[in-house]
Formats: structure tokens, C-alpha cells, sequence
């Protein structure tokens, strides 16, 4: 059933644009250009997010910040294995996915942390990237409270998935 639903829009969507009289593949080279332009305005600042997410894990400071919090977290039940994670999250989604299958490995799927860190990691948003991405397309330069707000909402998710999945 789900096959059909993809082939079924797309015919919908033909059947209105030719009952609209929309000269559909005009519209398509108009959105694929109109795209462009926007690549190339915002690829600089992707670039610049990856690069200092590069920085942070290769200089060894993200391991470091990570063993810092390791005891706070586990006061407010965010258990230590996820620490890592936690700081991972806002910043790469790749790199959230490889160190999750890491943590899957070695505490079993069923683990309590695993189940944390699932849930963190299919949860929350690369905010850094979201945020260069769409702020820099709406040129906004005032981020000074987007950040902190973002972070402190994941911080605030984080701890809210990890009391559901210790009571789950």
C-alpha cells in the first residue's frame, strides 16, 4: 500500500497543474534556479560549521568538556555514557549516528543508556547547522537568543528522555 502513495501524489499533482493549466517543467527550471542562488549564499557559512566542528572533535576538547559533565549529568539522571552524545548532537548528525552505533555495541540494544541515547539522537536537531543554514538564508545577524534557547531546550529534552525511558 505505501509503494502507491508516492507515484499516487505526484499523478494528483499532474492532474491539477494541467487543470490549473501550470506549465509544470517551467516551474521546476524556475525552482532549480532559484535554488542555486541559494547554495551559493549559504554554503559559506555551512562550510564554516563543519570546519569548527572538525576543530572541536580533532583538538581533543570535545572528549575533555565530555569527561567535565560526565558526574554533573548523572546528578540530573543523564547517564555518563551520553555525555559525548549530548555534545555531539547539536553539532553533527553523522557523527551523533556513529557514535550512537558505538554506544548500541557496546551496552546492548535494550540498555537503558542505549535507549537514551536512541531517543536523544532520533530527538533533537543539529542546531549549529540548522541555524547557519536557515538564519543565514533570512540574512539574520541577531542570534542572541536562538542559541542559547536551542541548546538550553535540548539540555531540557535530554533529561525529559531520559526519566521516560528509565520509567519505559
Amino acid at each position: 500500500m505505501s509503494a502507491y502513495i508516492l507515484p499516487v501524489l505526484l499523478l494528483v499533482l499532474l492532474v491539477v497543474c494541467v487543470i490549473k493549466r501550470v506549465k509544470v517543467y517551467d516551474c521546476f527550471l524556475g525552482g532549480a534556479r532559484d535554488s542555486l542562488s541559494l547554495v551559493k549564499s549559504v554554503f559559506p557559512y555551512i562550510a564554516a560549521i563543519f570546519v569548527c566542528i572538525e576543530a572541536f572533535k580533532a583538538s581533543g576538547l570535545a572528549d575533555m568538556v565530555a569527561r567535565a559533565l560526565q558526574k554533573p549529568l548523572s546528578y540530573i539522571g543523564i547517564p555518563s555514557e551520553i555525555a559525548q552524545l549530548m555534545l555531539l548532537v547539536p553539532l553533527s548528525g553523522n557523527g551523533t549516528v556513529a557514535l550512537l552505533e558505538s554506544i548500541i555495541a557496546e551496552h546492548g540494544v535494550d540498555s537503558y543508556v542505549a535507549r537514551c541515547a536512541a531517543v536523544i539522537s532520533g530527538a533533537s536537531e543539529t542546531i549549529f547547522y540548522i541555524s547557519a543554514v536557515y538564519l543565514s538564508a533570512c540574512k539574520t545577524k541577531k542570534l542572541r537568543y536562538a542559541i542559547p534557547v536551542s541548546l538550553f531546550c535540548t539540555l531540557l529534552g535530554t533529561v525529559t528522555a531520559c526519566a521516560l525511558c528509565r520509567v519505559m
